[in-house]
């Protein structure tokens, strides 16, 4: 049996085979027959050496055999068959119910996502409405509230007094409603026609309370003796008032503006009249004039029926003092109160004068610009325009009065003091952002200045002018010309350190020229160079000390008679030596000359000036020192100067006899005898300790 179907399989792999293929190929049939001998049937066929058609044939017998078989089970299973496909058939009816009903879930599945999106844009829309509609009840409920006038408003604005913080509460959201009302009548709102009637009455109403509270302050300044920074301080308290009638207002506002620059400017310039007035009534009566000149001699202004000066103290003029003071401990101390310094008959310089009268000016004028643009709300030309409305005609007076004192005064210092306070005010005003005065302090600045620069050239000129024979007999201490111009140089110097103006340095380096001038023809008068070399330097010596004292730093005066001091020492120390070892520092030089020129072999032995020489040394040097010694002490006015000209003198005759020893060794002088008579310089510099100075 297994054999059999062995045979079959071969059979049904050979029917596999298409040989009336019109696409059949050798090679794939060669393919064919190699697959099946290969099969494990056909091999085992091919080796028991069975017949091929016989084995065919038993292979269809039994599959005939098998077929009949078959049929016989389906016929005994027929029924169940027929069950089955009964079975079969009810499924398909429930399945194409099923599939029926799907169908139906699917279209209400497909409507119900429609509805969805349906209510999924009704939702957005609702949304948007609800949107637009809390925008709009949002706006409209701002436009309400903006546009209601409550009733506690109108109570305040009718009934509250004008001081009270509600009614400056109100007056704001009266003055915001106003606004807002005019921004929506151009947009053609119709509920404005509705408020605009009672937003009209609470506006006048307003304004004439705002007028009468204002004007009764402004009323209030003209009341004597009263403190108009009081009322001016409850003005700013209410400054919003001034902007409500600006808004809504402006001949109300103008009106009360021009009222108060007229009633301020009226009460400053009867303020600083009177003030101005009575303070000048306190300057000093014996004031310096056209004869209080720095080459004027002291005896040349007399008074009628006296032979001492008119002037009590000169000098004044031309020392600066305390005076400076004015620049710094009191230029902003309280001003001059007139009527009690009357009471103790106090007097005054001009500077101090001068100081008082512009603090009051700049303390006032600070004040009035800071609320003119605090109240008013200017700045600029506008804020300036208002203060020159109130301060020009004060400003016009004061600048008369100063001219006319200026004019007239020669007391430079006074007027330079005067310049470096109006710096110094400029400065405080600056630092107060307060440019209101700046033009009046240029206009100042431009009458001070010339003044003061003709009071210089007059006191150039006096000291130009000087003739030394009208002084009589003249010692040779400092002169009285000299320390004039110390004093006032000291003083000038000083001052214009801390604002330098080239014009002063100018106007110094002329009248120091002429000073210097003045102090060569006064020594010219003496008949002896070592008398007009100590003149010289007592002069130079005290103008140095007064210019050093009085200035915090080194100027160029001080420099240049520095310079001329050292100068006139060196020649007067060779002038004081040689009376007693002119012989000897003459030799000296005569060969370092000759050494220099032609060298150490062109000197010629002189042997008995040499011994000349040596010998009065030895003898008078001790003498001639203590000569020395007495006649700088007696010479010179100062006693450091005197001390240091007479070191410096003993250093130099130290150098002059080193010198001497050291020509004596060189040439044809170092054989002779007369060097073993020489002193030791030690010894000499020994002796000359004994004349060091000690402070």
């Amino acid at each position: 049996m297994t054999e059999n179907y062995g045979v079959g399989e071969i059979n049904l792999n050979l029917g596999e085979l298409d040989l009336t293929s019109e696409d059949f190929w050798l090679d794939e049939v060669d393919e064919h027959i190699q697959k099946n001998l290969e099969d494990e049937v056909v091999q085992d066929a091919l080796k028991k050496g069975t017949d091929l058609r016989t084995y065919a044939k038993e292979v269809e017998r039994e599959l005939l055999d098998v077929e009949n078989a078959s049929i016989q089970d389906y016929i005994k299973e027929s029924g169940n068959i027929a069950s089955l496909h009964k079975q079969i058939a009810a499924c398909d009816t429930i399945l194409e119910r099923m599939e029926e009903m799907l169908n139906g879930f699917q279209g209400d599945l497909s409507s119900i996502s429609s509805e969805i999106q349906t209510l999924q844009e009704q939702s957005v829309s609702m949304n948007i409405k609800l949107k637009n509609r809390q925008a709009v009840r949002g706006e409209l409920s701002q436009f309400v509230d903006e546009m209601v006038i409550p009733e506690h408003m109108i109570n305040h604005i009718l009934d509250t007094p004008v001081t009270e913080r509600e009614f400056l509460e109100q007056l704001h959201e009266l003055n915001h409603k106003i606004n807002f009302v005019k921004e929506q009548s151009f947009k053609d709102a119709r509920s404005c026609h509705d408020v605009k009637d009672i937003l009209e009455k609470l506006k006048i109403k307003a304004i004439s309370k705002i007028r009468e509270f204002l004007m009764q302050k402004i009323y209030s300044f003209r009341k004597p003796m009263s403190n108009y920074q009081v009322p001016q301080n409850a003005m700013l308290k209410f400054r919003f008032f001034n902007e409500f009638l600006m808004a809504n207002e402006r001949h109300v506002a103008r009106e009360i503006r021009d009222e108060y620059l007229d009633t301020m400017s009226k009460i400053y310039y009867s303020y600083f009249k009177g003030y101005l007035g009575r303070l000048m009534k306190l300057q000093f009566e014996e004031v310096a004039d056209k004869d209080d000149l720095m080459g004027v001699e002291d005896t040349a202004k007399k008074s009628f029926f006296s032979s001492k000066p008119a002037l009590k103290n000169r000098s004044t003029v031309f020392t600066l003092g305390n005076r400076g003071e004015v620049l710094t401990a009191r230029l902003e101390e309280p001003i001059i109160v007139p009527h009690a310094q009357q009471k103790s008959d106090t007097k005054f310089n001009f500077e101090s004068l001068f100081r008082s009268l512009h603090y009051a000016l700049m303390d006032n004028c600070c004040r009035e610009y800071l609320f003119l643009v605090d109240f008013y709300m200017a700045s600029g030309t506008a804020s300036q325009d208002l203060f020159n409305a109130i301060m020009s005609k004060t400003l016009q007076t004061y600048l008369k009065t100063m001219e006319e004192h200026v004019s007239e005064c020669y007391d430079s210092i006074a007027i330079f003091l005067s310049i470096h306070i109006v710096h110094r005010f400029r400065n405080i005003m600056h630092k107060r952002a307060v440019p209101a005065l700046d033009r009046y302090w240029d206009t100042l600045l431009g009458i001070m200045w010339p003044r003061f620069e003709t009071i210089l050239h007059l006191n150039i000129q006096s000291v130009r002018d000087v003739d030394p024979q009208k002084f009589g007999h003249i010692d040779n201490r400092p002169h009285y010309i000299t320390r004039r111009y110390a004093e006032f140089s000291a003083a000038i110097v000083g001052i214009n350190q801390s604002f330098p103006d080239d014009r002063v340095h100018h106007l110094l380096e002329q009248l120091q020229t002429e000073v210097e001038n003045f102090i060569l023809k006064m020594a010219a008068e003496f008949p002896l160079r070592k008398e007009q070399l100590i003149f010289l330097i007592n002069n130079y010596d005290m103008m140095l000390g007064v210019l050093l004292e009085r200035t915090a730093e080194e100027s160029k005066e001080s420099e240049s008679f520095k310079e001329l001091l050292t100068a006139r020492t060196q020649e007067f120390i060779e002038e004081v030596l040689s009376p007693h070892f002119g012989g000897m520092i003459s030799f000296v030089k005569d060969c370092e000359n000759t050494i220099e020129r032609a060298g150490v072999e062109a000197l010629r032995p002189d042997e008995r000036r040499v011994q000349s020489i040596v010998r009065g040394f030895n003898n008078d040097w001790k003498r001639a020192l203590e000569l020395i010694n007495g006649d700088v002490m007696r010479a010179f006015t100062n006693f450091k100067n005197g001390t240091q000209i007479l070191q410096g003198a003993l250093t130099q005759l130290i150098q002059y006899y080193h010198r001497f020893q050291k020509v004596l060794g060189q040439g044809p002088y170092k054989n002779m005898q007369i060097r073993n008579e020489l002193i030791n310089i030690h010894h000499v510099m020994v002796e000359v300790k004994k004349y060091k100075p000690t402070f």
